[in-house]
Formats: structure tokens, C-alpha cells, sequence
């Protein structure tokens, strides 16, 4: 069944279907024929209307680096993690061997992009891609240019038999599959892994994580080799910040790593990433994470994969602590707060670090319960308060 959403209005339709037919010229000049063109809009009414409320509602805050990474690299994630690479060894192992790319890397992006393929189960948050993009390309003249050359490179995924129409589904920007790729990278990426003829990242768990693997690969990862470093910060060296030296030279200059051991391989370049500024952790960071970056260029999604994979790998997680507010909670103890919270009956949801509505009903429900404030906010205060 083909995603797609009610019209936003008759004029809207109008707008829509005029602008779908005069882009068969472009689609034709790329190569698209106009029978995948047809099959593309097959039943496409009007404009995915909720494509362009996501695309509106794109929040200023920005998260600190500790809650991003906690509601990325936790027990949920990392045991999620585990139980996929003993369910998928043989293939991971494959690629690893094939690839050069660390299995446990793949294993965090999937986590990352997908929830290890979880979002793509609820179809009712999945959109038709030719939909979304020419949504986009037709009303939102900030993403136009983009949406355009995805659509193209879509059409081209379709025209090539790798999905069909109803299966070619992603996220309201157009990122697709297991490990959300857009259309223009899965062209450049795209691997048929287990021998069906088809590059399908939406099904195919062995595709996905090798279209992973290669955009990784053909990006310049360096197999054996690991992401960073977590390090110590020495006194007023943060005036190093961005720079980079061999691993020897930041040794000298009083950098150590947390568990005491030395770095490896002391001729390898590193630059000096401070997260959270002069009172957090320092990382040293080598040539693989920025080949994580070339799937997504935020520091704190390469730092994100980096540390998930070394977790799931059991090679432990950061040693340092983040400098948090006074009052909030980290990792464990959110996880805490969920798990007493469900003891208690309020809560049922999966104990995943992540405070949603669910989580944040419960915590207004033991407020008022306790005669707290009723804020509805994990806290400290309140932890406090159940564990007694």
C-alpha cells in the first residue's frame, strides 16, 4: 500500500499535479522513462502535507552533548547492540572481513538511524519518496534544489527495479531504509549483499549494513584501527583545541588516556576535540571518525557511534563524567528512574533512558501523588524521593 497523506487543500492539489507534470521534462533529460515516472505518482493525489509541517517545525535549542549521547549510547542501545551481532555475526563478520570496516560501527550507525530497523515497522511515520521530495521541491523553496536532485536519484532507484513504488518509503527529507540513506548517496553506495539482484536497504538487513560499510570504506576508513581517544585534559591546554599532532606529541604535551595505558600506534595524527569545553572530557580524535562524519557531519553523532560501538564491543564506556547542571540526572540514573517508575505502576513503556510523554505522564502522575511540583521533569529530587 502506497504511503501517502490527505491533501492539504484543492488549490494545493492543483499546484501540486501541475508542478509533478512539468518536472517529467527534468526527470525525462536524467534518463527516466515515463513509465516509472507514472508508477512513481501512482495515486499521488496532492502534497504530503505532513512533510511540510515536519519541515517547518525544526526546533532552535540545541541538546547538550550529555543528553544527546544518553539517549543514544545507553543499556537499551548497547544491549539492543549485542543481541544484533549475535543474531547477524556471520554477516557482520562477512563484512568486516570484506570491507575493512569495524562490525561494531555498523552496528552503531544501525542503531543510530533506524533503532536497529525499529522505526521502519511503524509505516504510519514512513512517506512515499517521490511524494515527499516533489512535496518539497513544489513549496519549499529552501529545500527545492535538494529535493529535486533526490527525486531524480529516486526515480533512478526505481527505474533500476531495486524497490518497488510502494516499498521506495523514508523519513519526510527522503533518507531511506535500515541505515537512512538519501537517494543520491544510495546510488553511490548501494550494495547487494546477499545475492537477490536487488540493493534493498528497506529489507535486506545484509544490504543495508553493507552499503554502510562501503560509504565508509570508499571514504577512506582505516581497518584495525579505532576512532579516538578519550584523554585527559592538562592544565591549560585547552588552547589546543582543533589542532592536530601525533598521538607522541600530544603525550608530551601531558595528554594520558583515563586508564593509565599509552596510546597506540604514537605516529598517528589525532585532533583535539573538546565536547563540552575546558571542564569536560577530552577526545583525541583519528582519521576514522571523520569517515563517521561523511555519513553525518555533527561531532557528537561520530563521538555517538564511536562510543555505542566500543560499548557494544565490551570494551567499556568514557571514564570522565560530563559537567552537568546540578540536579539532573545521568545515564544510570534515568534508567533508575524509569525502572522504579514501572515498579510503581506508572510507567510501561521500554526502559530506554528516553523521558517521551509516556515517561513525562508518569513523572507528573507520582508528583502530584507525592505533592511535588508538578513538572512533569526527570529530577534528582524525585529519584531521591522513590528511592525512600
Amino acid at each position: 500500500m502506497m504511503v501517502a497523506t490527505s491533501p492539504i487543500d484543492a488549490r494545493a492539489d492543483t499546484g501540486f499535479k501541475t508542478w509533478v507534470a512539468k518536472f517529467y521534462d527534468t526527470a525525462s533529460a536524467s534518463g527516466i522513462s515515463r513509465s516509472t515516472y507514472n508508477k512513481a505518482f501512482a495515486g499521488i493525489s496532492g502534497p504530503d502535507s505532513d512533510v511540510l509541517e515536519k519541515a517547518r517545525y525544526q526546533p532552535e535549542f540545541k541538546s547538550q552533548i550529555w543528553d544527546y549521547l544518553d539517549s543514544r549510547v545507553n543499556p537499551y542501545t548497547v544491549r539492543i547492540g549485542r543481541e544484533m551481532l549475535a543474531r547477524h555475526g556471520r554477516t557482520l563478520a562477512a563484512l568486516e572481513n570484506h570491507f575493512g570496516v569495524d562490525k561494531h560501527i555498523l552496528l552503531a550507525i544501525w542503531s543510530m538511524e533506524s533503532n536497529y530497523g525499529a522505526v521502519l515497522e511503524n509505516r504510519d511515520r514512513l512517506h512515499h519518496v517521490p511524494q515527499a521530495l516533489a512535496t518539497l521541491a513544489w513549496a519549499d523553496p529552501k529545500r527545492a534544489n535538494f529535493a529535486r536532485k533526490q527525486l531524480i536519484a529516486a526515480l533512478k532507484i526505481l527505474q533500476s527495479g531495486d524497490v518497488t513504488p510502494s516499498h521506495l518509503t523514508g523519513s519526510w527529507a527522503g533518507a531511506m531504509g535500515h541505515t537512512q540513506f538519501i537517494p543520491t548517496s544510495y546510488l553511490l553506495y548501494a550494495v547487494d549483499a546477499d545475492g537477490d539482484g536487488r540493493r534493498d536497504i528497506w529489507s535486506s538487513i545484509p544490504d543495508a549494513l553493507a552499503t554502510s560499510a562501503n560509504l565508509l570504506a570508499k571514504n577512506g576508513w582505516e581497518g584495525g584501527k579505532t576512532w579516538g581517544y578519550e584523554a585527559v585534559l592538562p592544565s591549560g591546554a585547552a588552547r589546543y583545541s582543533g589542532q592536530t599532532k601525533t598521538l607522541a606529541q600530544w603525550a608530551a604535551l601531558g595528554f594520558t588516556r583515563p586508564n593509565g595505558k599509552d596510546f597506540p600506534r604514537p605516529s598517528d595524527r589525532a585532533e583535539l576535540k573538546l565536547m563540552a569545553g575546558s571542564n569536560g572530557p577530552a577526545f583525541l580524535m583519528l582519521k576514522n571518525f571523520f569517515v563517521i562524519k561523511r555519513y553525518n557531519a555533527a561531532d557528537s553523532y561520530a563521538l555517538a557511534v564511536g562510543l555505542l560501538a566500543d560499548e557494544i564491543a565490551g570494551f567499556g564506556g568514557m571514564t570522565q563524567t560530563w559537567p552537568r547542571p546540578n540536579g539532573t540526572l545521568d545515564i544510570r540514573e534515568k534508567f533508575e528512574l524509569q525502572s522504579r517508575l514501572k515498579e510503581l505502576g506508572y510507567y510501561d513503556g521500554e526502559i530506554d533512558g528516553n523521558f517521551g510523554s509516556g515517561s513525562k505522564a508518569a513523572i507528573s502522575a507520582i508528583q502530584s501523588r507525592l505533592g511535588m511540583d508538578n513538572t512533569g521533569e526527570p529530577s534528582k529530587t524525585l529519584l531521591r524521593a522513590l528511592r525512600n
